[in-house]
């Protein structure tokens, strides 16, 4: 007599029951875990617009996030306004630094208006513009938050990368390389330029901040475009708020 386990429909049966019970455990936990992921997220962000500001905890050659713990508080202290840039019109928004770039992307090659996050912070006297942007590596996406003041002179940055080549790509998150964009000019004589990733920047040091150049990374030129590329293409589209905060 044929056991009933042996047949083929049962052990179709037991799969098909087994995806089912994964995929209700797996649902209910993404679900149970969604708040501590969002608020994981909004940490990060804080973090990231802190940093490019400058304030970090930064040694000597390391690239060092405030805590967990100290960011909301840092940002509430140095984030003085955040603002939403949609066309012409600029309104306040508490909530701006939860605005997704790439999403924001998408809906302007679909012929939407673009929603365009700005952060003001305050420090030491001095006024900072924080942007984010978004853009494509090598081999997935890259982003950053760039602090400018008012005549759009980078003040700070910070990169990040979700899948670049380790020691090659992936050092865009490096002080070395962040610290380079620091002072740069995205102007020339008034025009935006941006800023390129030049592998044949003949200033190694850097010391020319007004030539829209940093030196590339060895061995990561698709990346250094990358860069490249989102710095133009999306700082860009805030020359208008700039143009109008020097005219004001």
């Amino acid at each position: 007599m044929e056991n009933r386990t042996d047949k083929n429909s049962y052990t179709i049966l037991f799969a098909v029951g087994m995806v089912l019970v994964v995929g209700a455990l797996l649902a209910f936990a993404a679900s149970s875990l969604k708040p501590n992921i969002d608020e994981n997220k909004r940490l990060e962000k804080q973090q990231n617009i802190l940093y490019a500001m400058g304030v970090n905890e930064n040694d000597e050659s390391s690239a060092n996030f405030v805590s967990t713990t100290d960011a909301p508080e840092l940002f509430n202290k140095y984030i003085t306004k955040q603002l939403v840039i949609e066309g012409d019109n600029v309104t306040e928004n508490d909530q701006a630094y939860l605005i997704d770039v790439k999403k924001e992307q998408a809906n302007a090659k679909a012929g939407k208006v673009r929603k365009l996050p700005l952060f003001v912070g305050e420090k030491d006297g001095k006024t900072y513009y924080i942007a984010p942007i978004y853009g494509k590596g090598l081999w997935d996406a890259i982003w950053a938050y760039v602090a400018l003041d008012e005549d759009m002179v980078i003040q700070g940055a910070y990169f990040d990368h979700k899948g670049e080549t380790p020691g090659l790509g992936a050092n865009i998150k490096q002080r070395f390389f962040m610290d380079d964009f620091i002072g740069e000019h995205l102007k020339d004589n008034g025009t935006f330029k941006g800023v390129t990733v030049a592998k044949g920047n003949a200033d190694p040091k850097n010391t020319n901040k007004t030539d829209n150049e940093v030196d590339a990374i060895a061995g990561a030129t698709i990346t250094g475009d990358g860069v490249t590329a989102m710095i133009k293409s999306d700082l860009k589209l805030y020359v208008p708020y700039f143009e109008k905060l020097k005219n004001n």
